[in-house]
Order: structure tokens, then sequence, then C-alpha cells
């Protein structure tokens, strides 16, 4: 870090890195700059002119505080600190002007604007703007662009700050996006009128610092003070990025990303965003008992009096889903393995050893991507299974890191060295001799569930885990299912996997287990929240909460146990899933020792200490797995459409239209006739 240089802002003396900007300095100093532009996330572009400063000494004119560093000052006289002024009657003047520039051609919607309410141009205009304008000509208007089902466009409000631009180019890693045309005809657009080919592309719609770029499905729904606001985990996949529901009455009108530099700093997934009307919608609101081949409804006291009959005196086995909680995973497991049953929750496969967290985890956190030179993949395509994650590896590699993928080829957004699709491929990587200076570049090395789930899949970790020993790496184990850490940090497990855990059962208890067919023959219990293929296969169904209905636990891919909290209430009379379990529990005469969620909890932590510390990575012992012999298949990645990965995004229309859309893309083209 460079030496610390003192400047004077406001007539305040502070001392800050040389290497920060104005505006990052007058931050520190807690001076507010307005800005348009500026996004700290992305490259400077300098071009709203809203954050200018009084340089005294400098120029006889505002300086942009966003384009200059601290160590681009003078000093002052006798070697005294440079000073800003950021209140100053030319400050004040420059500001008032950019701000009457800005609002020449933008339009008077603010009572339809779906912004109105949270939009910088409205805050900063009363603050820093004036009251009036000289501009009397003709306003001019742009054409809208369609930029797909997820962002609507109302371009005559766009102040060209070309956040957009930036981030999909830089961030998500795709060139549609651009701007066009000199003064007057200067216009943001897209290559060809192409909608955006990326699954991070909903970002946008946050970044835009006026009404330009808005939520097509939420457009003309609610306004921002009407809502109320929760902030909460997603599950749509095992990076559990932080969010905000915001819900109206019992319905989730919208979801938005909350910063945490750890997980996934500001932004989230299109699935994650958008995935709130698959909530409404096929949700499973009642109980029901299967007779005579169908399904009838049926009473709380009369669906756990006939799940209780159903498990008595049988062999008993227990699937652990995807989106479900821990505190959920923990009653089921104490409840059925109390029963003497099996409880399983690698549905896919995955080859997980129990009781290794550093072979079901590894040792690497999120944020150890930023630092890392060197990261090799291995059987996992970060673009669909994270890809939030995805987004940081490709920063990484903007700043220099070398990217190796063993898989097939696919389009990551950055470039990287293909060095095959086999285990061939792998052990030749393991048997190279490390040189001193890739030992001492810090290294990651990230293994994907599609690496794992073959029969040789432990055989493919421990391979893994000895290049990143050899390398002096650290390792991360990708997952897809929010809910499998914190399920196999509960011990949800059976010696021999899922296929043990099945074998012979006579009544299997579903928790939300929709990606796994259960073979004819067993009874199936089957609890959780939409109508999918568990429901399907059930023979009694007990309605549960899902992630925005009730307070839960999860375990991030790197191990970091985050709180859920609720932001609406269960349709009908589904009820919470911890409950459930534990109403049944009383039925079958095995009452679970707790009476609430806090002194589950507690049990829990009592058992699993670890859990008890929210939003801390625990180090993790290394274990190295035993080496066995590779097979032969290839890398098969897990996710075959991204939009459709579970039971909630499946029951969303717009996750099946973006699905549709998604395929028409993969489609060959066909030459014009």
């Amino acid at each position: 870090m460079a030496e610390l240089r003192t400047i004077k802002i406001d007539g305040k003396e502070i001392e800050v890195d040389p290497n920060l900007t104005l505006i990052q300095a007058c931050e520190q100093a807690g001076v507010e700059i307005p800005r348009f532009c500026y996004h700290e996330r992305l490259s400077i572009a300098g071009n709203c002119r809203m954050c200018l400063v009084e340089v005294v000494g400098g120029p006889p004119k505002p300086a942009a505080s966003c384009a200059m560093q601290v160590k681009d000052l003078r000093p002052g006289p006798e070697g005294a600190p440079s000073e800003i002024r950021t209140n100053s009657p030319m400050v004040k003047k420059a500001r008032e002007g950019v701000m009457e520039f800005l609002l020449i051609n933008h339009p008077l919607d603010c009572p339809i604007c779906d912004q109105g309410g949270e939009c910088d141009l409205q805050d900063q205009a009363m603050a820093y703007g004036v009251d009036f304008s000289r501009y009397r000509e003709p306003k001019r208007a742009s054409e809208e662009l369609d930029l797909g089902p997820l962002v609507e466009t109302h371009m005559t409000r766009c102040i060209s700050c070309t956040r957009c631009v930036r981030f999909t180019t830089e961030v998500a890693g795709i060139s549609q996006m651009g701007q066009t045309g000199r003064g007057e005809d200067s216009e943001i657009t897209s290559y060809l009128n192409q909608t955006l080919a990326s699954n991070i592309q909903g970002n946008i719609i946050d970044l835009c610092p006026v009404g330009a770029l808005v939520s097509k499905p939420y457009a003309f729904t609610a306004r921002p003070w009407e809502l109320t606001k929760t902030e909460t985990i997603d599950v749509m996949d095992a990076l559990c990025s932080n969010i905000r529901v915001d819900t109206k009455g019992r319905e989730v009108m919208r979801i938005l990303p909350r910063n945490h530099d750890g997980v996934n700093e500001e932004w989230i997934s299109d699935k994650t965003r958008f995935v709130w009307d698959g909530l409404r919608r096929q949700r499973l609101d009642r109980p029901y008992i299967r007779e005579n081949g169908k399904l009838r409804p049926a009473s709380w006291p009369e669906a756990l009096s006939a799940t209780a009959r159903a498990m008595t005196g049988k062999k008993l086995a227990a699937l652990v889903g995807d989106l479900a909680p821990v505190e959920a995973v923990f009653s089921l497991k104490t409840l059925v393995e109390g029963l003497g049953g099996n409880v399983e929750c690698r549905t896919d496969g995955a080859r997980l050893p129990a009781g290794n967290r550093s072979a079901y985890v590894g040792t690497a956190r999120i944020e150890d991507i930023d630092s890392a030179r060197m990261i090799q993949l291995i059987g996992t395509n970060p673009r669909d299974e994270a890809p939030v994650l995805n987004a940081r590896i490709r920063k990484a590699w903007a700043h220099g890191a070398q990217i190796g993928l063993i898989g097939e080829a696919v389009d990551l957004t950055y470039d990287y060295h293909h060095l095959g699709n086999d285990r061939a491929a792998l052990e030749s990587l393991c048997s190279k001799t490390v040189s001193d200076e890739t030992r001492e570049t810090p290294s990651l090395v990230i293994v994907g569930q599609g690496a794992i789930r073959e029969a040789d899949g432990e055989a493919v970790l421990a391979h893994a885990m000895k290049l990143a020993e050899n390398s002096n790496a650290k390792l991360l184990i990708l997952h897809m299912a929010a809910a499998r850490v914190g399920a196999m940090d509960v011990g949800a497990v059976t010696e021999g996997g899922l296929a043990a855990a099945i074998d012979g059962a006579e009544v299997i208890f579903n928790l939300g287990a929709d990606e796994v067919e259960i073979a004819d023959g067993a009874f199936v219990i089957y609890q959780g929240s939409h109508g999918d293929r568990g429901a399907h296969r059930a023979d009694i169904i007990l309605p549960a909460a899902c992630y925005t209905e009730e307070n839960g636990l999860f375990v991030n891919t790197e191990g970091r146990p985050q709180l859920a909290m609720r932001a609406n209430f269960a349709p009908g009379e589904a009820k919470e899933n911890w409950a459930i379990l534990r109403a049944l529990s009383a039925e079958l005469g095995q009452q679970l020792p707790w009476d609430s969620l806090a002194q589950l909890r507690r049990a829990l932590i009592e058992a699993v200490p670890h859990l008890g510390k929210i939003d801390v990575v625990p180090d993790n012992e290394w274990q190295q797995v035993a080496m066995a012999d590779l097979g032969k298949a290839g890398f098969v990645y897990p996710v075959k459409d991204f939009y459709l990965t579970n039971p909630i995004a499946r029951s969303s229309p717009l996750m099946a239209e973006l699905s549709r859309m998604a395929m028409a893309r993969r489609a060959p083209a066909m030459a014009a006739e």
C-alpha cells in the first residue's frame, strides 16, 4: 500500500491513499458527492460531470472527482496539503448547470415512472438542481429497445451515463450494448436490436440512475413506499446471495440484491431476481391423501395421523431436497434416525465424503477468487451453476488471472486454457511437476458437481485435492443446491449414498427432493411447497412454506452460515417445515425435544457449533481423500437448463419463457432462403 497523503477537504485534513480518486477520498471524509456515471465496481467513464469539485490552486474550472486521483493534486503553497472544496460557489454553480443540461431532454414522466420514489435523478435534482429551466425548445425523443422479457426500456429518459454498457461489457461479458451517434443524435442501443444473452442482465435495472431501464415484470405494480422490505438470503443456487425481498400484503413483488463483498458483491442472477412469480403458482396449500389412485384434500390432523400410521413399523428412508433449511434437515434426521431409518441429502449421486469438510466444502472463500492468479476449473460450468461467481472469476481474469478448464468447452465469457474433457486430462495435470514459482502464486481449484457424480466421483475429488496440495492452491467445491452443505454439516448422509439409503425402503419421506425419480413400490410422503415431480409421486402431501415464508439457516458453497428471514406468509394451510416435523413426531410418539425455532436452533448449534457463527466461514482441517483409479468417462455438466433447476423456477412462466429463448439461441442458425 502506498504511503498515505494528507489533503484538505472542505477545510478538514484527512490522510488517504494517494491512489484513490477524489470522489473516494471525499467519501472517506464523510462528504457526499453526487454522481450518475461513476460506480465503484465499473470502469471510470467521467461523462456525467455531476461529481465536479473545486481543486484549490488548480485550473480555474471544476474538476471531475471520479476521474482525478489524489496523487495528481498539486501541493499547496510552501508544501501545504492540497485542498478540495465540494461546497464552494463554483461547485454549486457547476452542479446546477450540469443538472440543467441533464434535464433539457428528460421527459416529465415522474408520475408514471417506475423509478419514482427511488430515482437518483429526482433526489439529486432536489438536492443540487434549480427550480427552473431556460430551455424552451421541444424535447427530443428516442425509440425504445427490445432487450427481452426482463428489462423494459424508456430511452427518452436516458442520460447516457453508460453504466449499462459498462456492466454488460465488463461484468456480464457480453458486447451487445453500446452508444452510437454524436451530440443530440447519440443514443444507447443494442447491436442489431438483439435481446441480451446473459443470465445476470437484470443488474442493469439497479445500475440505471433514472427510469430508462426498469423491471418489465414489476412495471406498474407497486410504488416503493408501499412495500415491506425484508433482508434475507437467496436459495436459487449454492452461492446464497444476499437479497432484499419486497412484499405487498402477502405477495412478493420483487427481489433486489444486497451488497455483501464476501459473497455476491452487489449482483444477483436473473433467476434469483425474477423467480418470484413462481412463488405464487402451483402451490401446495392444503394436505392431500391418495385414495384409489387419486389425491384428495385432507385436514392436518387426518394427514398427520395417516403419515404416522404409514411410517410406524416400516423400513424408512428420508430424502433431503435442494431448498430445505438446516433446521428442517436436522429435525428430519433426528426423527427418522430415531425410528431406525436412513437419511440422504446427496440425491444427485454426488460422491461427497461425509465428515470431511475440506472435501465437501474445501478450504477457499469466494473472495479468494479476487486475489487468485491461477484458477483451475474441473467439471464445472460456473456461468450456469453460479452466474455471480462466474462474474467474479471474469473479474479475476480481467486483472490478469490465468484460467484452466477440464470439461466440455463452453462460453464462460472469458478466455481459458482448455486442458481436455476427460479423466485423463485431470490425471495428466496431477502428475506434472509444479515449480516453486507456481506454488508461490495465489491459486484456486474449483470442482463442480458434474465432476463427482459418476461412480469414480470420489477418485476425481481425491485427484482434485491432490492437485490443490501439489500447487499449494486453495480448494472450492462448487455446489448447486443451497441446502447441500448444511445437510452435510448435520450428517444427513447414509453410507453408500442414495442407492443404499432407499434400498428396500417401504416408506420414503421426501423433504422437497423434486430432482430425483422414486421407483414404484415404496409409499411416499412428500413435504414441500410446489406441485412438482415429488408431489406427483406422493401418497401423502404435507404442504410447506418456501424460502421467503419461513426463517431458516442456509450454509453456502464456501461453508458460510447465513439466515434467511420470513418476508411473507405461506398460502392456505401450508406450515413451516420444522413445525410440520415437530407435529408429526408427536403423532409418532417420538416427540422432538423442542417446541420453538429458538429451542431447535439451540439443539442444532449444540450438535454443530460452527452453525451458530452467522456469516463466518470456518477454517476446515485438510484431510486428503484416499487416491483411487479414475474411470474413462468425460465430464458432463449437471445443469441442462439454467432457468428450470428447481420447483419454484419450473412454476414460473417467466423462467419458462427465458428457457425457450435460450434454447432458440442455442439452435443452429438457418440459412436465409
